[in-house]
């Protein structure tokens, strides 16, 4: 009889102390951390260096693959211009002032050499500022000065406009199929420009992904980290 109580109680501290072994054991661990994704800029102030007027118009497959004026291989794929008086690595908001589309592009060429165009834009740029079919448009061009390099995760942006009304009716129209959709506004010091932009991603893959999801919704679509 006493053998049995002992054992009995032998079996209740061992329980007991396994029991404060997991609990201690569990208590110890580290809690699970999620990481905050800092969310992409919504408001972006740039200095205005100089600002034009005149006819724009693109250039493409003739001029593909062949060297700029800058030593850099042209790619009409790229957010590039040409340009016969801003430097070389200049970045110049270009703005179609027949519907307001607008775009960031970097100078790396010379041109146009046609009397009263200002600019050559490349291929994708001209589909962006929707004067690719046209061939050219008026257009404004604000001198935003060097680029600097900003490591910021990747977004896709599907509009940008001047008039901040056209930019949020976009947004809004996104927003029924998107998620994360936003506008983030650049002011200059003589503008304000308005990109309709989704989400946040870390790599350009994924980026890639959605991008794909969003063109066959029939939006134009630019990746970037900016």
């Amino acid at each position: 009889m006493k053998l049995s109580r002992l054992r009995t109680t032998f079996s209740f501290f061992l329980g007991l102390s396994l029991l404060l072994f997991l609990f201690t054991g569990c208590a110890s661990r580290r809690p699970v951390v999620y990481e905050r994704r800092v969310p992409p800029p919504r408001f972006e102030k740039r200095e205005t260096l100089v600002v034009q007027y005149g006819v724009a118009s693109w250039y493409g497959p003739d001029f593909h693959g062949k060297p700029t004026s800058s030593g850099e291989i042209y790619d009409m794929y790229q957010l590039t211009c040409a340009h016969n008086s801003f430097p070389l690595g200049t970045m110049v908001m270009v703005t179609n002032l027949e519907n307001g589309r607008s775009v960031e592009l970097r100078v790396n060429d010379r041109g146009p050499f046609v009397k009263e165009r200002i600019i050559d834009v490349s291929y994708t740029a001209a589909k962006i500022l929707a004067l690719w079919e046209k061939g050219t448009a008026l257009v404004r061009v604000e001198g935003l000065g060097a680029l600097v390099e900003q490591h910021q995760p990747f977004t896709l942006q599907v509009g940008s406009f001047s008039d901040e009304e056209n930019a949020q009716r976009l947004a809004a129209q996104l927003r029924k199929t998107f998620d994360n959709v936003y506008v983030a506004t650049v002011e200059t010091s003589t503008q304000k420009y308005h990109r309709v932009r989704i989400g946040q991603f870390d790599t350009r893959e994924e980026a890639l992904v959605m991008a794909e999801k969003v063109s066959r919704e029939g939006f134009k679509v630019l990746v970037t980290n900016r």
